[in-house]
């Protein structure tokens, strides 16, 4: 059965209209600036998180030891 060329036009723009908005979400899924506010997020997460922050803290205090030691020796 042959299709009429009206229902192959309506055919080709559903189916430019479904590219389009897949187009759209991708752009909108990739947006960089979006991607660096939950990576900003996350980081705020898990320094939150006082096991992370308590150890980042004595970790930091032993650089600055051993820098100093090294400075006065």
């Amino acid at each position: 059965m042959a299709r009429d060329a009206d229902t192959i036009e309506r055919d080709i723009e559903k189916a430019r209209d479904a590219l389009a908005a897949t187009l759209q979400e991708i752009g909108t899924r990739a947006d960089p600036t979006r991607l660096i506010d939950a990576g900003k997020e996350q980081v705020e997460a898990t320094l939150g998180n006082p096991t992370v922050r308590y150890s980042l803290m004595g970790l930091a205090a032993l650089i600055v030891l051993a820098v100093l030691r090294k400075l006065f020796r």
